[in-house]
């Protein structure tokens, strides 16, 4: 019976994102107010609302609506500070990158990544490799959208760059949540009907803004082929619900009262092979037989109540192949002992989450998560995993 149920259930899901993509198209167009409703100019309002305001901004005054607590414009029951930090693995002398072209500094994504690139941060590393991620407050900062992705390696070998895949996944997740509410439109019924349009806007989701992100990489032209996995979260300001969509093996835990409450389990199709979204070249003429093709319906959502003081960390598996979930709550609650204002706190998490997965990685004494599951599966590998890693850390509070 569960089979049957299955397929309505992915109709409404596809359907909706068609809608919302409608949507989402019709909004950045521009319009031309018709003249017969436009008042004269004697009576015309010059004050804009507040969506017109936002909605004029400009792209770099929109990325810095992702700072890491959200405005005190609006009072809300929950503020959510968010730390980032990454590190790329070092260069494979092997692999010749002579051909894979990054995206150009000044086209759309390459401006996008540089100055994602650009957050404070205290680890040195040059970029993030083939990881990626997001940060980005929601519309009428009624909630954060965040997430990390992980280009697949594997596509090197074919000439194609991973990092491409992983970039342009993160922008068009970027580009869909700014413009979408956490949760139900908030609609102030004082306002006139075309200001009321204007702010409705519309609910997103975690696999709504995959699938629609996903669909914006496989549009991207330079973007040739790849894959990457994904997990993106949003967390709603107003009633602290935490929702997210994983494919593969990045993920996410929250830390609660010191322990893990939650861990995101993975996706594998066998050992070391994770679920991913694939883009394939076109007309290449080459059978790319050990390519896995995974769609966003395949993504395992979860959604829970958030409490104050909660700690959710989303990583690449560049942390969770060497880091065991213990050690990261130890590393959070010496943090968490030191003091000092949120903001600061979550990015001395990140930081020092990734300065210690890194270490890991090093350590051919260690055993690490990555060893032990390779063990179950009889293959022997010994300490760490060398990999980029990126991390993002949450912390919940409540101001109500």
């Amino acid at each position: 019976m569960s089979s049957y149920l299955a397929i309505p259930r992915e109709v409404v899901r596809r359907s909706r994102s068609r809608r919302i993509q409608a949507r989402f198209a019709s909004s950045q167009a521009p319009t031309k107010p018709s003249a017969r409703s436009a008042p004269p100019p004697s009576q015309k309002r010059h004050r804009p609302s507040k969506y017109a305001l936002r909605h004029l901004s400009t792209a770099s005054e929109l990325d810095a609506s992702t700072s890491n607590s959200a405005s005190a414009n609006v009072r809300r029951p929950y503020t959510f500070h968010i730390g980032a930090s990454w590190a790329g693995k070092p260069p494979d002398p092997t692999i010749n990158r002579d051909k894979m072209i990054p995206f150009p500094p000044d086209s759309v994504i390459g401006k996008w990544r540089d100055r994602t690139l650009a957050r404070p941060k205290s680890v040195l590393s040059k970029d993030a490799g083939e990881d990626f991620f997001f940060v980005q407050e929601m519309r009428n900062q009624s909630g954060v959208a965040f997430g990390v992705a992980d280009g697949v390696g594997g596509w090197i070998d074919s000439g194609v760059d991973p990092s491409l895949f992983s970039q342009a996944l993160m922008y068009h997740a970027h580009r869909y949540a700014r413009s979408a509410w956490a949760g139900e439109p908030e609609i102030d019924p004082t306002l006139d009907y075309e200001e009321r349009e204007q702010v409705e806007g519309w609910e997103l989701t975690p696999y709504e803004c995959l699938d629609l992100s996903y669909g914006g990489v496989l549009r991207e032209r330079y973007v040739h082929a790849g894959s990457s996995t994904a997990c993106i979260i949003s967390l709603n300001a107003s009633s602290g619900l935490l929702r997210s969509a994983n494919l593969g093996d990045s993920g996410f835990c929250i830390i609660r009262s010191s322990s893990v409450a939650y861990r995101q389990p993975v996706q594998t199709h066998f050992f070391n092979c994770p679920k991913q979204l694939t883009k394939m070249p076109v007309n290449s003429g080459r059978r790319f037989t050990r390519a896995c093709v995974d769609s966003p319906r395949e993504a395992q959502t979860y959604h829970t109540k958030l409490r104050d003081g909660d700690i959710v960390i989303a990583y690449t598996d560049g942390l969770s192949d060497n880091v065991f979930p213990a050690e990261l709550v130890q590393i959070c609650s010496l943090v968490s002992r030191s003091g000092g204002p949120e903001d600061v706190q979550v990015q001395a998490m990140a930081d020092r989450i990734v300065d210690y997965s890194r270490q890991c990685m090093r350590n051919h004494e260690r055993v690490s998560p990555f060893e032990r599951e390779a063990a179950r599966e009889g293959m022997y590998f010994r300490g760490g995993k060398p990999d980029d890693v990126t991390v993002l850390v949450a912390l919940v509070r409540e101001t109500s």
